[in-house]
């Protein structure tokens, strides 16, 4: 056997064939493990996602599937597999070339291409199934003497029980508790009788005492024995108590009654599997780990139980025993749970710990999010329902699964609603949530708004955030999803044509991002979109200077020790302390995307304005308003001269009524008596008028002896953009224009409006 080459011997009929793999490139591993057994795994392994040529004896073919393809030339014996995403052990069956029937099989295993996949697998489900038992334990419901194991039941069934119980039994956990007790178990003194010579009795008490007079089987004292004098014999041997040091303890044979119900139950769940399955050898080696505990020398003075001491100090508080008192308590309800989700792992011999990832990474999310948001724990029937055939996990792919808490920060609180698999529709329409083009669903989705109004009036009012994450256990890097940073021109384009060669081969691994990107731009009040994976670093990239909206990675890792989490509360958190905040420019872009979108009315504007940009950048038409006011004729040098144009104040007929368009006003547009065509418009150079007196406007030489003792005063200028000058408005077709005595009334409108009656 090369590197990537591996020869397996196929027996059929007592005669023995070949079966030759070829690995495609130096990823495409070919290997024999020595340790497949004890991992319930097939010896000759192969790697998912490689390319591989197969060659069998002359005479022979394997059967075509998605996996295997045969040549298309004559020879049948030749072909490709191609493992793709699928994960686990695949069994092939061999046909006669001359009557197409079976006559063998091959089995393969399909390594994952993360080399920690074993180890992940397990302490994934090991946590998935803990997470659901402490769910049951935790809530007294009738739910837990509902169902027995069956072990009639369908074998596949049988298996996700199976999957749960030996992710209890398999794990570091069990495995230490039971170590740790046999290395050092608790022992008690217990009393027995012995018959000892008299000869070798060192100490005599009153029970010794009298079976010196009484003992039978004696012998007679020499005449020189200085007992001779009160006894004629003495008694041979005598019967003392000895006190020894035993393990035969209740808690001791409580331990030998679990692994015995683990063993039996392991052997039961074997005889139901189908053969040469990976359930069946997998059920052997841990029915055979159980036995060897069992054969430990400790237990062969350990009787069976009379009764379970489940209230003994030592069961409740010793190292050791502790684990396996929660473990056999576990053992009960891991037996119950059905997870047909769960088909999606281990269905049909595979090991997709891809899919396993995804769903570890809900319970470890919803943990987040409890402890970030203070959310409390859901219901026991939100993710575990009675069923037909026991306790079904309501967790699986496509499912949609929502569970609400309402977060209180102090300030303000908020609704919060974590999602899994929600959908987006592409088929709703603004103002409605969902997606703008088609639908579309984020593993898990992070959905917030202000508490009292409901999901539906948040989404139309622009009110509410929704934050995606997807999982994605496959890659490695932060540089798989963001790909290498380039320093030159050439260097970009390189990078260019592998990115098509990696579509081409379907290892495209930068899609992941793009998908956030799609997420981020295609989902309604979408503030953040993040990938999930079982790498070592996080990064996050903001939209501007605020915490979101943003896109970027998060390492969560299957790791008792550190599993990456701080990252993501810690970002968690800063998005909380930002939702208090309610003058951040994120709740200012959501107000003012409302405010565009409420009104139906769409106006259209094509005359030529100025551009904005540099001291115009804030010129649009509908958010730029014109004040249309009048002045006397004899005043208007008056008012070229000072850059000054005053209006009166206060609440008498004639008096500028002050508004935020006012206020706010950009332009004055100036007419006299009989001037309904004007083309006087000036630019206002400070935001908003200032209060003059009647003395004020003396002192600036104002021609007329002012009749009020105050008046609103704008600083102006003639307009200097092009595109304005040299041009006269017909103020009469104005809404707010008044006939007769009222046209001298001030008004103000939208330059959109204004654009309308130009001459």
């Amino acid at each position: 056997m090369s590197e990537n080459k591996l020869i397996i011997p196929i027996t059929i009929n007592d005669r023995a064939i070949e079966l030759t793999l070829f690995g495609e490139g130096a990823d495409s591993v070919v290997e024999v493990k020595k340790d497949a057994a004890e991992n319930g795994e097939a010896v000759y392994q192969i790697r998912e996602g490689c390319f591989y040529e197969y060659e069998i004896t002359d005479g022979y073919c394997l059967e075509p599937s998605d996996i295997v393809s045969q040549s298309k030339t004559k020879n049948r014996s030749t072909g490709t597999i191609r493992p793709n995403i699928y994960v686990g052990t695949l069994k092939i069956n061999v046909y006669k070339s001359a009557t197409n029937k079976i006559c063998g099989e091959v089995i393969l295993e399909v390594q994952s291409v993360k080399a920690s996949y074993r180890k992940d697998y397990r302490r994934m489900l090991e946590e998935i199934t803990d997470r659901c038992t402490d769910l049951l334990l935790q809530h007294s419901s009738p739910v837990f003497q509902y169902f027995e194991p069956d072990f009639e039941a369908d074998a596949r069934t049988l298996y996700q029980r199976f999957a749960f119980i030996r992710s209890v039994l398999d794990s570091e956990e069990f495995n230490d508790a039971v170590n740790k007790i046999l290395a050092s178990p608790v022992k008690q003194w217990r009393e027995s009788e012995i018959s000892k010579d008299i000869r070798s009795v060192k100490r005599a008490d009153s029970s010794v005492i009298r079976q010196f007079g009484s003992a039978a089987r004696r012998r007679e004292l020499p005449g020189n024995h200085p007992l001779s004098r009160i006894m004629e014999s003495v008694p041979s041997r005598i019967v003392i108590n000895n006190k020894i040091e035993t393990a035969d303890t209740p808690e001791n044979r409580f331990l030998k009654h679990a692994l015995m119900s683990f063993q039996s139950f392991c052997g039961r769940m074997k005889d139901k599997f189908p053969d040469k399955s990976r359930m069946k050898s997998e059920a052997a080696v841990l029915e055979d780990k159980l036995g060897q505990y069992l054969n430990h020398s400790m237990f062969k003075e350990v009787q069976p139980p009379a009764i379970l001491p489940l209230n003994s100090p030592v069961l409740q508080r010793k190292e050791g025993y502790r684990e396996i008192l929660r473990i056999w308590l576990m053992f009960d309800l891991a037996a119950k749970l059905v997870w047909h989700g769960g088909e999606d792992i281990y269905g049909g011999n595979k090991r997709d710990v891809a899919v396993l990832y995804e769903y570890w990474l809900f319970f470890k999310l919803l943990d987040i999010i409890k402890s970030v948001l203070s959310v409390e724990t859901p219901e026991i029937d939100k993710l575990i329902q009675k069923t037909s055939d026991g306790l079904g996990l309501q967790l699986m792919q496509g499912k949609s699964l929502n569970i609400d808490g309402v977060y209180d920060g102090g300030t303000r609180k908020l609704h919060i609603k974590y999602c899994y698999n929600k959908t987006f529709s592409g088929k709703s329409r603004y103002p409605k949530g969902g997606s703008w083009t088609r639908s579309l669903r984020p593993d898990y989705t992070l959905s917030i708004w202000p508490y009292g109004i409901s999901e539906k009036q948040a989404e139309q009012e622009e009110l509410i955030i929704h934050i995606h994450f997807d999982a994605k256990y496959k890659i490695e890097r932060l540089t798989d999803i963001y790909g290498e940073e380039k320093e030159s021109e050439e260097s970009d384009e390189t990078a260019l044509l592998e990115e098509k060669n990696e579509q081409k081969k379907g290892t495209y691994k930068r899609a992941d991002i793009l998908k956030m990107h799609t997420y981020r731009d295609a989902i309604r009040r979408t503030a953040g979109a993040y990938v999930l994976y079982p790498g070592s670093d996080s990064d996050i990239r903001r939209g501007f200077h605020e915490i979101i909206p943003g896109l970027g990675a998060f390492a969560i890792r299957p790791s008792k020790e550190n599993d990456g989490t701080d990252s993501l509360k810690k970002f968690l958190t800063e998005v909380t302390g930002h939702l208090m905040n309610r003058a951040s420019q994120r709740e200012k872009m959501a107000l003012k995307t409302y405010e565009t979108h409420k009104g139906k009315a769409v106006n259209i504007l094509r005359d030529t304005l100025p551009e904005p940009y540099g001291m115009n950048r804030d010129l649009l038409p509908d958010g730029t308003f014109v004040l249309v006011a009048w002045y006397k004729p004899d005043t208007w040098q008056w008012i070229i001269k000072n850059g000054l144009y005053n209006a009166r104040a206060g609440d008498g007929r004639g008096s500028l009524q002050i508004g935020p368009r006012e206020t706010g006003a950009k332009y004055i547009l100036l007419h006299s008596e009989n001037e309904t065509t004007t083309s006087k418009l000036m630019k206002v150079t400070e935001t908003g008028p200032k209060i003059y007196s009647r003395q004020n406007l003396l002192e600036k030489d104002y021609p007329h002896r002012p009749t009020q003792d105050y008046y609103l005063v704008y600083k102006t200028e003639p307009v200097k953009d092009k595109e304005l000058q040299n041009r006269s408005w017909d103020i009469t077709k104005l809404e707010g224009y008044q006939k007769r005595r009222g046209s001298s009334l001030p008004f103000s409108v939208s330059l959109t409006e204004l654009m309308r009656v130009v001459k």
